[in-house]
């Protein structure tokens, strides 16, 4: 559903406590305010509506789904019956997701790190009912395009969610053909690099820590596996 139609069912062009909800939820994960709160709304509405939206690539949304949403988009409680209704409008089909996209980079043109973020929230959400269609992956691999995560960035994140034979070593950013030492540092550096306390040092809402926490299991499980194959 685009953002028009989304708007009006809202009530959003009258403003009031849907608005201001979603204005909330803006600044509680960490972006800053705008006179009128309008950045606030219009970031909102993208992200849920583009999580909603991710739910329903592969045509039909899950529980599973729901809930991994809820669990990463974290919520004042008081404003929960606000988002459930956006999302609910929004997972009623994928229209417009290129747009919330675009509008999402744009509004984290300058907090690179949080489009990452947001992009992580949608593997979560195509991987919680433990299989990712090939629409799921279309969806996701369009998203990473808008915002400008393509390449090795986007295959190093894929590999943290989806596993292929080789992913241990994609996990890490490395190759079977790589010594023992250096795989040893790289996973290392992706330890302190992704470490929620870490991260949470250094400005990223704490709404995101749980998907570096599930980051960071993946990378140790990756780190073990390649261990048992190299007996090391």
């Amino acid at each position: 559903m685009p953002w028009n139609d989304l708007s009006d069912l809202l009530g959003l062009a009258k403003g009031g406590a849907v608005r201001d909800a979603l204005a909330t939820v803006w600044t509680a994960l960490g972006g800053r305010s705008a006179e009128g709160g309008s950045s606030g709304v219009t970031f909102t509405i993208a992200v849920v509506s583009l999580c909603a939206k991710m739910a329903k690539a592969d045509g039909v949304v899950v529980p599973a789904e729901t809930e991994m949403f809820e669990r990463h988009f974290q919520v004042p409680p008081e404003e929960l019956r606000n988002i459930r209704r956006l999302y609910d409008l929004a997972r009623q089909d994928i229209a417009g997701f290129e747009a919330y996209a675009e509008q999402i980079a744009g509004l984290l043109a300058d907090e690179r790190p949080l489009l990452n973020d947001v992009l992580e929230t949608l593997f979560h959400i195509a991987t919680a009912d433990g299989i990712v269609h090939v629409a799921e992956e279309a969806f996701l691999k369009i998203v990473a395009q808008r915002f400008a995560i393509t390449g090795g960035d986007y295959a190093r994140l894929r590999a943290l969610f989806i596993r292929d034979p080789e992913s241990p070593y994609e996990v890490l950013g490395g190759s079977p053909a790589d010594s023992d030492e250096a795989l040893k540092a790289r996973h290392r550096r992706l330890v302190v690099e992704h470490h929620p306390d870490r991260l949470i040092a250094h400005g990223v809402p704490k709404a995101f820590a749980v998907i570096a926490e599930g980051k960071l299991a993946v990378i140790n499980a990756a780190w073990d596996a390649i261990r048992k194959e190299r007996h090391i």
